[in-house]
């Protein structure tokens, strides 16, 4: 069993002791502020760390699904931590990412720059949920403002009126998605600011992101 550093070592018996706690592991920002660690790109190279030396597995780079395998002495295995309660069961952490460049999602997701844990029925359950901040005003009459976040299922398809996250460039755009006769429509929800038309010629199947299914706003 490979040796582990200080900072691992605190950061398996930060979880560990979250386990005996309160029956599930922390989440990444829990594990940062814990243990001083800015960004959860930096908890999750500890993370995987652990992972490579054997100490614990987790699922899909979800800190939710973290298991003990080694105590922080290496000497035992730990056993698996006791099922979590109802009200824990039914929340969901979701990824919260920064800009979104063409073919990198995925990437984005595995590295978030924060995560949120909420309620899953507030997104359906259904699918993979990623978070975005929008900017600017253009999904306003949607009641979707500059600086709220939204939820949105992974998907590459979409329906008719159905509010998107597209790649136009190489930036992603929250707008209403229509498929019209020879072109898409991505129409904004403010009628200060014109549609962007896509010939369908030029549009590739990659070009929706997901679906959004919900909003959430801070209230200052």
């Amino acid at each position: 069993m490979q040796k582990l550093t200080e900072r691992q070592r605190a950061v398996l018996s930060f979880i560990s002791a979250s386990i005996d706690e309160r029956g599930y592991p922390p989440t990444l920002r829990e594990i940062g502020n814990h243990l001083g660690i800015k960004s959860t790109n930096g908890v999750n190279d500890h993370l995987r760390a652990l992972e490579r030396k054997g100490y614990l597995t987790r699922e899909d780079m979800k800190s939710r699904t973290l298991r003990l395998v080694r105590s922080a002495d290496g000497s035992s295995s730990a056993p698996p931590p006791p099922e979590p309660d109802n009200d824990v069961a039914d929340m969901i952490e979701i990824p919260i990412l920064g800009r979104v460049a063409a073919g990198l999602l995925q990437e984005a997701i595995q590295h978030p720059e924060d995560t949120v844990r909420i309620d899953r029925m507030l997104v359906g359950r259904g699918g993979d949920v990623f978070g975005l901040r929008i900017v600017g005003e253009s999904m306003i009459d949607a009641g979707i403002h500059d600086g709220d976040y939204v939820f949105v299922r992974k998907q590459l398809t979409a329906g008719r009126g159905d509010i998107v996250i597209a790649l136009v460039g190489d930036e992603a755009t929250c707008k209403y998605f229509f498929s019209e006769r020879d072109h898409i429509r991505l129409q904004p929800a403010n009628e200060t600011m014109a549609p962007i038309l896509i010939p369908k010629t030029d549009w590739r199947g990659t070009q929706i992101l997901g679906v959004v299914v919900g909003v959430y706003r801070r209230l200052h």
